[in-house]
């Protein structure tokens, strides 16, 4: 089969032949129609983000398409049913194995570019809003980078679960675009000093802070959290070293939390799949949630298709057609 690969010194990508994949016990294997890219893709390609152990070597977070091989122990799946997964890693590639607890099917009047848009960053999203965030029904959320993958993902997470939603975005369309998805409030962080924009809106401040930006922004997202906040960090935009008063957090009974979701163990994502499944997948099936698509372009444009999210032009996901 062919799958993206990272030139060592150059860092460019080829379309090459690689071996098939063979699936163990408990996996399927995944004759992929499409992918998506996100930003840990491209601290793969160079070389900051190992894929954990047993995952191919290729990038690729997330994929969709039709079972072709079933491995022992499998039961509930047959070859040709039409599923999306998440991976460890390989869904720059024609074929993936997958274990078969992370398989979701994919119903039959969707594409398979739009189930490709959903694993990685709505779990994300989910996984870190209500399973490391506590988020309940009536709370106020921030999310920084509003219009990426995660944040269209957790507005209409957020907003179906009867929050209020407040984000920072980067351009004056993707302000607008969060607005019309659902935020309640949108900021402008180039514009203006988001810490005030979001105090304005939110005067008592904010119960949960989902947060890409790290070290720049703690200061002020502490500053923004009320009694008993939570600010989860998922991402390291602006560096990962900054100073932290102990004792505001402390008077304020809040909590910082780091958090991950490639290298868990599949026990934990198999966890955040089952309760994401139950919870809002079939909201994703109605149409009450849908995922968010910029652009999609051929497995072959996979570094024009990563240079979108370096550049931070998209609003939402960047498709890889592999079929």
């Amino acid at each position: 089969m062919k799958a993206i690969c990272v030139d060592p010194e150059s860092l460019k990508l080829n379309w090459a032949d690689v071996a098939e994949p063979e699936p163990l016990s408990g996996e399927v294997v995944i004759d992929i129609h499409a992918s998506a890219v996100n930003r840990a893709d491209l601290l793969q390609r160079a070389g900051n983000y190992p894929p954990p152990p047993g995952s191919p070597p290729y990038m690729g977070l997330e994929a969709s398409g039709v079972i072709s091989e079933i491995g022992d122990g499998v039961t509930g799946w047959q070859v040709g049913d039409r599923v999306c997964t998440l991976l460890g890693g390989g869904g720059y590639a024609e074929r993936v194995s997958s274990p078969a607890s992370m398989l979701i099917r994919v119903p039959k009047e969707w594409d398979f570019e739009k189930a490709a848009a959903i694993p990685e960053v709505f779990y994300t999203a989910f996984l870190n809003l209500f399973i490391e965030g506590g988020l309940t029904s009536g709370e106020t959320v921030l999310i920084h980078g509003g219009a990426s993958g995660v944040g269209t993902a957790g507005i209409q997470m957020v907003r179906k679960a009867g929050c209020r939603v407040l984000v920072t975005a980067g351009r004056p369309d993707k302000v607008e675009f969060c607005k019309e998805l659902g935020a309640d409030v949108a900021v402008n962080y180039k514009e203006v000093d988001f810490e005030s924009a979001i105090r304005e809106a939110s005067p008592d401040g904010v119960d949960l802070i989902l947060d890409i930006a790290a070290a720049d922004y703690l200061k002020p997202n502490m500053k923004l959290l009320k009694t008993r906040g939570r600010l989860v960090i998922i991402a390291l935009l602006t560096g990962a070293i900054a100073e932290i008063d102990l004792s505001v957090l402390m008077r304020g009974r809040q909590r910082v939390i780091g958090s991950v979701l490639r290298s868990r163990t599949l026990e934990e994502k198999v966890d955040v799949h089952d309760r994401f499944e139950k919870r809002f997948w079939p909201d994703l099936v109605s149409g009450e949630i849908n995922p968010v698509i910029y652009k999609t372009l051929p497995i072959e444009e996979a570094a024009a298709a990563q240079s979108i999210l370096e550049n931070n032009e998209n609003i939402g996901k960047v498709i890889l057609k592999v079929r």
